[in-house]
Parts: C-alpha cells; structure tokens; sequence
C-alpha cells in the first residue's frame, strides 16, 4: 500500500490500487483523523461551547449605561473571549497534574496536546485581549487589564483558596464592566448588573470545587439560594425602576405626591414589554438552574455535581439577558437569549466542564 495526500494535504491511507476512478465534478474524500483529534482536543481544552454565555456580558454592561453597541462593543466582546479563552487554557495547563489523577481523559494528561502549547496559548490569548481591549479605547483597556490579572491570579493560585470563587465572580463582573467601559467610557451605571452576575458566578464556582470527587450538599444548596434571591432581585428591580433617562412628557411636576388618573394610567414607551421579558428571561434562569442544583444537593456525587456546574454555566446566558432587558434593551436581550440553545446544542459535543 502506498500513500498519497488527500485534497487537504493530508495523508491518505487508502490504497491506490483500490481507489474508484473519479468522475468529472465528483471530490475525493478524505478522512483526517489525525486532525479531527487535535480539533476535537483543542475545542475540549478551549470549552468552545461554554463560549455562548461570554458575549452577553459586553452586551448587558452597555445596556446598563442605556448606551447602544457600537463597534467598540464589539471588540469588548472580542477581547472577552479572548481573555476567557486564555483562562481556559491557562486552567488545564496549571491543573495538569491534578487532572492526570482525577480528569485523566482530559487533553493534556491524555497526551493530545501538549502542556507547552497549552500555555503558548493562554499568552498569546491574553495579549490578544489587551490588544483588542486597547482598541476600544483606554477606559476598556483599564478594565481589561484586571481582568486579565484575575484571571491569571485565579488559574495560577488562588483556585485552590477560598478566595477562588470570589475572584471568578469578580472576573465576570469585571467582564461586564468591560462592555460599559468600552462603550460609554462609564462603568459606574453598571456595577449593580456587574454585583449580581459576579454573585451567580460566584455560587456556580463554589459548586465546581467538588465537581470531580462530590462532597457536601452545602454548595449546591447555597447555589439554589442564590439562584432564588437574584430572580427576586432583577425582578423586582425590573418592576419597580424607572426606564432609562425617560419622563412622562407631562410639561410639569404634579405639586402633591397624588398622581393624577391620567399619570397614573400614563406608561413608559415599552416599559410594560420590557418588565415582562425581563420576568420571562429570569424564570428561564431560574428554571436552568433549580433542578440541577436540586438534585445535587441530594445527591452531591460527581456526576451530578458536574451537571449542575454544567447548568449554572448554561444559565449565565438567560440571565444576562434579564439584566439586560431589565435596562430595556429589548431587541440586545432577545439576541443573547438566543445564544442559549446554540450553547447548549453544542454542549452535547463538547463538555463546559
């Protein structure tokens, strides 16, 4: 048997004594197994699907200025995944020995990749999202540049602390921070939208501590609380506050603290709308999040503790789409809704965890 290239250059073992004569328009295929192993590698170590639940962050932190996205926000959002991808890498070349034990199937213990390019990767991602932040101007890059130490700091030496949680849930809060800064030059009207979504990464974060051997149902359980306050917090707030820089156009300040009929059937443009989707998109967050948790806290053993970290990550999406849809950006919260299936169909393929 002898060996030739396939169409994509690669080695194409199939004998060339076998090979069918080829018709006019027809394509020989090729089968690349060597590599579809790297891709398939590569996408494991990077999380690829765990990708959908970072542009919501950008996203939700321009709407909390009542900003628009512009092109800034996209590099925002470039640099998010950039930086979050560096931290992918960065996690699984610093857990390698811990992984070979516990995560032996994973892509470094497993020979597929090497540590080296592992590490290779998680700096040149990191420097890519300072560059990108950097080009969204100097109120982005100040954010970013935290960012980036968080996340560094997290991988690095502070997983295995109990300051772990708290600096992925500030990493995340930071993230939004990051879209609002790059956007407005503003990160202040954001920082309430910034506290809740670092708060529910910080409980998901909590839970993961003891995804590979289980534990105590603790972690789970405080996880289903906080999955509950902040439903009734974005809520709450999504019914009650004002919309965005707008007043009834009523020419004049009622004297008494008695509304009028007529002010008090007066809405906002949209506001109606907005409070219900943001309802909508809270109990989607909630519902993603209670029966895995549930569950674990039954039965915190590694399987389903894997699922419920698996669900606190799938549900980060829904609920930036909340906090969004609570600033009324309507149309920006349908379209991060919309990232949640695509995230969880190719979470079948390739594991967030």
């Amino acid at each position: 048997m002898t060996l030739r290239e396939g169409p994509c250059g690669c080695p194409d073992e199939t004998p060339t004594t076998a090979a069918p004569r080829a018709t006019a328009g027809d394509t020989p295929p090729c089968a690349c197994p060597g590599r579809s192993r790297r891709g398939r590698a590569w996408a494991e170590l990077l999380r690829l699907p765990a990708l959908f639940s970072v542009p919501g962050d950008a996203l939700a932190g321009t709407a909390a200025t009542g900003a628009s996205p512009d092109t800034r926000t996209l590099l925002a959002i470039a640099s998010s995944l950039c930086l979050y991808e560096a931290g992918m890498a960065l996690n699984d070349w610093a857990d390698r020995d811990v992984d070979a034990v516990e995560r032996p199937h994973r892509p470094l213990p497993s020979g597929r990749i090497r540590p080296a390019a592992a590490l290779t990767a998680a700096c040149a991602l990191t420097g890519a999202g300072l560059a990108l932040a950097a080009g969204a101007g100097r109120p982005a890059l100040a954010v970013a540049a935290p960012l980036a130490a968080t996340v560094w700091a997290y991988d690095l030496g502070l997983k295995h602390t109990p300051a772990g949680p708290v600096a992925m849930g500030t990493a995340r809060g930071l993230d939004l921070l990051l879209g609002a800064a790059a956007t407005s030059g503003s990160t202040r009207p954001a920082l309430p939208s910034a506290a809740l979504l670092g708060t529910h990464t910080l409980a998901v974060t909590t839970v993961s501590r003891q995804e590979a051997q289980g534990g105590s149902p603790v972690p789970p359980l405080a996880a289903l609380a906080t999955t509950a306050l902040l439903t009734r917090l974005v809520t709450r707030r999504s019914s009650g506050g004002p919309t965005r820089g707008r007043r009834p156009a009523t020419g004049h300040r009622p004297a008494t603290g008695h509304k009028p009929a007529g002010l008090r059937a007066h809405r906002f443009p949209g506001q109606d709308s907005g409070a219900l989707l943001t309802t909508a998109l809270t109990a989607a967050y909630a519902a993603t999040t209670a029966r895995p948790y549930f569950h674990a806290t039954l039965n915190p053993s590694p399987p389903l503790t894997q699922r419920a970290v698996g669900a606190g990550i799938r549900a980060t999406i829904p609920l930036q789409a909340a906090l969004t849809a609570r600033s009324r950006g309507t149309a920006t919260a349908l379209l991060i809704a919309a990232l949640a299936p695509l995230g969880a169909r190719f979470a079948k393929k390739v594991s967030v965890t």
